[in-house]
């Protein structure tokens, strides 16, 4: 019985917790960072006050978790790598993830709501980077330099390789929705771009075997 009520617990701690980030992403984006208080996110999300500050005790604490679980939504919470050893099956992999992460609408919001921000809580912009844009795309890095080392490509600037494959992904993808609100690209486009920024990759890193 105690372990059923301790999981019940965490569910419905769970729940409220998505509840108060759905709500905060809302009304930040509706009313901006600085016009949105913790009371008004607290009413929106339908929690006491108290659930909420014993959370989140700042608003910079709320922003800080919204970055993280929006960039983590990927492979269950972590970046996905996949192992080396097939370079094409591997970028389209992380392409087609990365894709479906930043096209999500959550994501464009987050974008809106930091760049609106910037000038005022300049804060914001350096979590979105550090929290969620430079791990996304460290493990990228990390999986370039792995195929650099098993001899399947050959990067020897892994850093700028990763920036221009999501780079080009992101191009399509992002970039366009945030000032384009009807942006919905169907999805065997986002595929075919995906496809492209891989064959791009291909023929600048990848190596021949029979050389």
């Amino acid at each position: 019985m105690a372990a059923e009520l301790s999981a019940h617990h965490r569910r419905l701690t769970q729940h409220k917790r998505e509840s108060i980030i759905a709500a905060a992403t809302e009304l930040f984006l509706d009313r901006g960072y600085d016009g949105t208080s913790l009371a008004r996110i607290a009413e929106a999300a339908a929690v006491s006050k108290s659930t909420l500050f014993k959370q989140f005790p700042t608003k910079a604490a709320l922003f800080e978790a919204i970055v993280i679980e929006s960039w983590q939504r990927d492979a269950g919470g972590t970046v996905a790598r996949p192992e080396a050893g097939d370079l094409r099956s591997g970028l389209q992999s992380i392409g087609d993830r990365y894709a479906d992460l930043i096209g999500r609408p959550g994501m464009t919001a987050l974008f809106r709501i930091v760049i609106a921000e910037l000038p005022r809580f300049p804060e914001l912009g350096r979590m979105q980077f550090q929290l969620g844009k430079l791990p996304y795309f460290a493990s990228v890095q990390q999986y370039l330099e792995a195929e650099h080392e098993a001899g399947n490509a050959d990067v020897p600037d892994a850093e700028s390789a990763a920036n221009q494959f999501l780079g080009m992904i992101a191009n399509y993808v992002l970039w366009p929705s945030m000032l384009l609100i009807d942006w919905k690209p169907a999805s065997s486009d986002t595929h075919y771009a995906v496809e492209q920024a891989v064959r791009t990759m291909l023929a600048r890193y990848a190596v021949d075997p029979s050389a």
